[in-house]
C-alpha cells in the first residue's frame, strides 16, 4: 500500500465518523477511530485540503 492509499483510508474513516457525528475535537476523533493523534491530524489535513471539512471552536465538521 503506497503512502496515498495508506493516509486516503485514514481520511476516510476520519470522514465516516465525522459523518456519524455531531462537530468533534481532535481527541473525540482519536477516541473515536481508535487511531494514533499523528494519523488523526494527517487525515484531517488530508480532508482540510480536499475542502471537505471545516473547524469552529476546535471542533470539525464537514462541509460535504
Amino acid at each position: 500500500m503506497d503512502s496515498n492509499e495508506y493516509f486516503g483510508s485514514k481520511a476516510g474513516t476520519v470522514w465516516s465518523v465525522l459523518n456519524n457525528q455531531k462537530p468533534m475535537n481532535a481527541v473525540q476523533i482519536k477516541n473515536a477511530t481508535k487511531m494514533k493523534s499523528e494519523h488523526v491530524f494527517a487525515a484531517l489535513g488530508w480532508l482540510a485540503r480536499e475542502g471537505k471539512i471545516g473547524i469552529a471552536n476546535n471542533k470539525f465538521y464537514l462541509t460535504q
